[in-house]
């Protein structure tokens, strides 16, 4: 990894030092052999990043979220955002396409009964690198059903100075290796 000034690199020591709560980890097994007992409670994953162009955000916000300030330059400059900025879905959702990629199971995955809170809270500009990080904060095998584990997330955007953009908590249910 390139050092660049004003980015973290949060693999670095002095980067963990700083952060004895959060706890850097790569995944053993790929998402096409992960089960709920690979995913480990307290770990924070790095999972990979995404970038919006304007055009995308135009073209998103045209389908799916057509406000003034996501649609037109004018308006968006006259706004209190002073620019075009991608809606939170779009954000959610390229989010989503990182956590799908890189730390969903593929083999034994099982949904999710819902997201208990999203946050939106910084806008993202168009041509920002973004990060997405994952930090398992409940791990805990089903009582009802012994095949699965419910694993309670914290997913964040963030940008290139680790300051975050959005936040998620969300529960997802896997399916377990060893029954």
């Amino acid at each position: 990894m390139v050092a660049v000034e004003g980015v973290v690199d949060y693999h670095t020591e002095e980067f963990q030092s700083s952060n004895p709560f959060m706890h850097i980890r790569e995944f053993k097994t790929p998402p096409n052999d992960r089960y709920f007992e690979d995913y480990e409670l307290g770990a924070t994953y790095l999972l990979g990043t995404f970038t919006l162009s304007e055009s995308a955000i135009i073209d998103f916000a045209r389908r799916f979220d057509p406000q003034p300030f996501h649609l037109d330059r004018d308006a968006a400059a006259a706004s209190h955002f002073r620019g075009i900025i991608a809606s939170g879905w779009h954000t959610g959702s390229a989010m989503m396409r990182v956590v799908v990629d890189g730390f969903i199971s593929s083999v034994a995955g099982m949904g999710s009964p819902g997201v208990d809170e999203i946050r939106w809270l910084k806008p993202v500009r168009p041509n920002e690198t973004l990060n997405v990080r994952v930090t398992v904060e409940v791990a805990r095998r089903s009582a009802s059903k012994p095949d699965r584990g419910l694993i309670h997330t914290l997913m964040e955007v963030v940008d290139g100075h680790g300051e975050p953009r959005m936040t998620m908590r969300s529960v997802g249910l896997v399916r377990c290796r060893n029954l």
